[in-house]
């Protein structure tokens, strides 16, 4: 469990980096229409949204509740893997060690 807090850590770290670095440096509408008039930047963005919703699904199964679900579903849409991240990592130190209340948290035992 701790190399998966590590990774998970330090992948909350990497994407708030870049993210910064995103946010300061580029121009998101002018870049992003030059991403969306390629057909790979369709593709990316398209792999990309089917992971949030993946990852989105096991975040309201594991929540049960329909607040805190649709809180994270929203921040999963926006900011990406970072709130990925942070609810991975959150959920690893949530868990006590145990993987079952990782994977399955309120639902568990």
């Amino acid at each position: 469990m701790r190399i998966a807090k590590i990774v998970s850590l330090a992948g909350l770290l990497a994407m708030t980096a870049i993210l910064l670095y995103g946010f300061t440096v580029g121009n998101f509408s002018a870049e992003g229409s030059k991403l969306l008039a390629m057909p790979w930047g369709i593709v990316s963005l398209v792999d990309l949204y089917v992971g949030f919703v993946l990852f989105s699904g096991w975040i309201v199964f594991r929540e049960k509740a329909w607040l805190p679900s649709v809180i994270w579903v929203i921040l999963m849409m926006v900011l990406g893997f970072w709130a990925g991240a942070l609810y991975t990592f959150l959920a690893l130190q949530n868990s006590g060690g145990d993987w079952n209340h990782f994977w399955f948290g309120k639902r568990s035992g």
